[in-house]
């Protein structure tokens, strides 16, 4: 008798297997002409991350044997600037590395990963940089019992995600590249320039050089705040093209992400997310204000050292969600329940952003207050619980 062992439930789908039917429809949508490599052409590249205006139709020919519906609408997943992904596609068409930079919490990974994954099918040739990253996380390392039993073999080598990308024509990903060490980013130098990785163990056989197949390229992150770290070399730098992943700059877009990625994670934690919209408004324009060092009315506000980014936004807003959620006794409303969530996300990096905080309630949140409004006013009311 075959026991079937059932696989374990995932809290995350890589891009590629979430959006698997998107993928596919656009893949079959659009026979368009594509780069060597590519799973898809660049024009649908942009719209499965960009999203389509209204669904799109394939024809009954394109249609036979797929399985796929008639229509479908691609859904929006990078909120941010159109142009911005257009020019990173045309980058990595012409199979130059791709750096995207910004402030923590600006999406840049996301983007990364929805890009490797309508590109070259996979978004899990990654490299997670670190100060404890060696050089062979971008070339190779070797399986040291093989070593010892056989010498150095090709079935020795161990394969980085980079060599795996270059050996298969796809894309690499590697993320925060500033806190590598400055003489292990320098290994991406020669990789990003000759399109080859030299194998000295191996010289003398077939397998001493291993080139690069044609859709090969390198997306690369890294954090704005992580400045001087680990600087890139001015060599490394120049096989880069530099896109800046700014914040969100429409309210109403960056409140409706919120609202969706924290419904998300809290019915993943198996529960309904609870949280008014008003509450969600607040939430969001009150990280506006702190990023931005403005109001929305004009009035200055003193930022404080940490990033308020979207992403910190939907960490808050989930929490709120949870807390309704499996912790009612604990307050009737998620309003109630905000300034205490606000002040850990607020001073993690700096203790007096504490004092910046509530600064905030005593300039903008009173003002509001004063002007009329009742949430603003409740909010006021909730002053003491920030000390």
């Amino acid at each position: 008798m075959t026991t079937v062992t059932e696989q374990p439930a995932r809290q995350v789908l890589p891009a590629e297997e979430k959006h698997a039917e998107e993928l596919a429809f656009l893949a079959a949508h659009d026979n368009g002409p594509r780069p060597p490599g590519w799973a898809l052409t660049p024009a649908a590249v942009v719209t499965f991350v960009c999203g389509s205006d209204g669904a799109l139709t394939l024809t009954p020919a394109r249609r036979k044997g797929t399985g796929l519906p008639a229509s479908l609408t691609v859904s929006r997943k990078f909120v941010g600037d159109r142009a911005l992904v257009e020019r990173c596609v045309v980058t990595l068409a012409g199979e130059r590395g791709l750096l995207l930079v910004g402030e923590p919490g600006t999406a840049k990974s996301m983007l990364s990963e929805l890009l490797s994954a309508a590109v070259s099918g996979t978004s899990e040739l990654t490299v997670q940089g670190t100060a404890g990253t060696t050089e062979d996380a971008f070339r190779y390392g070797w399986n040291y019992a093989l070593l010892l039993a056989q010498g150095p073999t090709p079935q020795a080598l161990v394969a980085s995600p980079v060599l795996t990308a270059m050996r298969t024509g796809k894309v690499a990903r590697i993320e925060e590249v500033t806190r590598c060490l400055p003489e292990v980013q320098d290994a991406l130098v020669s990789i990003l320039s000759d399109r080859r990785v030299s194998v000295p163990e191996l010289a003398g056989t077939p397998d001493a050089t291993v080139p690069a197949t044609p859709g090969f390229t390198v997306i690369a992150t890294a954090n704005l705040r992580d400045r001087g770290v680990s600087e890139m070399s001015a060599a490394l730098k120049r096989r880069f093209n530099f896109e800046t992943v700014e914040p969100i700059a429409d309210a109403d877009a960056e409140t409706a992400l919120v609202r969706e990625r924290a419904g998300a994670a809290v019915e993943r934690a198996g529960a309904a997310f609870g949280v008014d919209d008003a509450v969600l408004d607040a939430l969001v324009t009150v990280f506006r204000d702190l990023r931005s060092g403005r109001s929305a009315e004009g009035w200055d506000v003193e930022r404080p050292g940490t990033v308020m980014s979207t992403a910190e936004a939907v960490q808050v807003a989930s929490s709120l969600g949870l807390a309704r959620a499996y912790l009612p006794g604990t307050s009737a409303d998620a309003l109630d329940l905000m300034p205490g969530h606000l002040l850990g996300a607020v001073r993690k990096d700096d203790p007096a952003d504490h004092a910046r905080l509530l600064g905030y309630w005593d300039g903008p949140v009173r003002r509001r207050a004063e002007d009329g409004s009742a949430l603003w006013r409740r909010l006021w009311d909730l002053r003491e619980n920030l000390r």
